[in-house]
């Protein structure tokens, strides 16, 4: 290979798939439930440290698969001066637990168990570690939270919303 072959191989760029349209624009068309939606979003999140809002957010959102909202809510994480490999890890917070605090991983858990619910109710074990990490009216935040982001989700996948288009800030 010579210096100029490699100077060919890098300058080629990779093709991307085609990025998909959207199957609705639900907000377009149910304005009154999305505003409603960003009020019952901006009431969950009050008395919530917002780094931990965000790892929540988008731990549900990868549980629940909606890449806009995982694209969003790194987004507003990195913009709030979370870490990169803090977000990276989120996927696999349970065996990287050095990278997150005790209140943290009490939060992560409590998400997992409120947006999975295998066995149809959040386990005793899950609400108690959030329990000893979170004063009762802070949980109930956090709960309201939890159940905000997946309600948000489900638009998501539902009407396959477009990720890589957010910029922080912009539905606040």
């Amino acid at each position: 290979m010579t210096i100029d072959d490699t100077a060919a191989t890098t300058a080629t760029t990779a093709e991307y798939a085609p990025e998909h349209t959207p199957r609705l624009r639900w907000s377009e068309h149910a304005p009154e439930v999305f505003k409603a939606m960003i009020r019952l979003d901006a009431a969950a999140r009050k008395g919530l440290d917002p780094k931990l809002l965000e790892l929540v957010k988008i731990r549900a959102s990868q549980i629940n698969r909606c890449a806009f909202c995982v694209d969003m809510h790194s987004k507003d994480a990195l913009a709030q001066g979370e870490s990169v490999e803090r977000i990276v890890q989120l996927s696999a917070w349970d065996e990287s637990e050095h990278f997150y605090t005790e209140k943290e991983l009490a939060a992560l858990a409590l998400t997992e168990a409120v947006t999975v619910l295998t066995d149809g109710f959040v386990p005793d074990a899950v609400y108690e570690r959030a329990a000893k990490h979170f004063e009762e009216a802070e949980l109930a935040q956090l709960i309201a939270a939890i159940t905000v982001i997946n309600a948000w989700n489900r638009f998501g996948v539902t009407c396959r919303l477009v990720p890589g288009h957010y910029e922080p800030g912009q539905y606040k």
